[in-house]
């Protein structure tokens, strides 16, 4: 009778020790990170303007300027941590990285054209490990 029970018990905890091994090849994490957001560089009431202004970001998310005016500008963080480079009319920048909270930014060839983005960190990236 030990010798049927002892056999049950080996057979039982096999079986929940397989049923919990996991898969060989495991996922790959989902990348974490919004879409990119756009901020206008457009003329209003006679001067330059951003829209929206503030612009909303997701850090770790991308940001570009689309400059729907008539003249070149050249976007910078007021800290230095995104720079455009020259964005002539017409043109989108590059999609730059988010890898501030956020901050104020200026146009260096226009000093009065100034905006600021609010960067959130979003939602926490999914649960991929063996305890979700």
């Amino acid at each position: 009778m030990r010798s049927r029970l002892f056999v049950g018990l080996a057979v039982a905890s096999a079986l929940a020790a397989w049923a919990c091994g996991g898969s060989d090849n495991p996922a790959s994490p989902t990348p974490t990170g919004g879409a990119a957001s756009t901020i206008n560089i457009v003329a209003s009431a006679g001067a330059q303007a951003f829209s929206p202004n503030p612009g909303n970001a997701t850090m770790g998310s991308t940001v570009a300027w689309k400059n729907s005016d008539g003249v070149t500008h050249h976007i910078v963080m007021n800290d230095g941590s995104l720079d455009t480079g020259d964005i002539l009319p017409g043109q989108t920048s590059r999609a730059l990285a988010m890898s501030t909270n956020g901050g104020n930014y200026h146009c260096t060839i226009h000093p009065d054209m100034v905006g600021s983005i609010r960067a959130s960190t979003g939602a926490p990236p999914p649960c991929t490990g063996v305890y979700c």
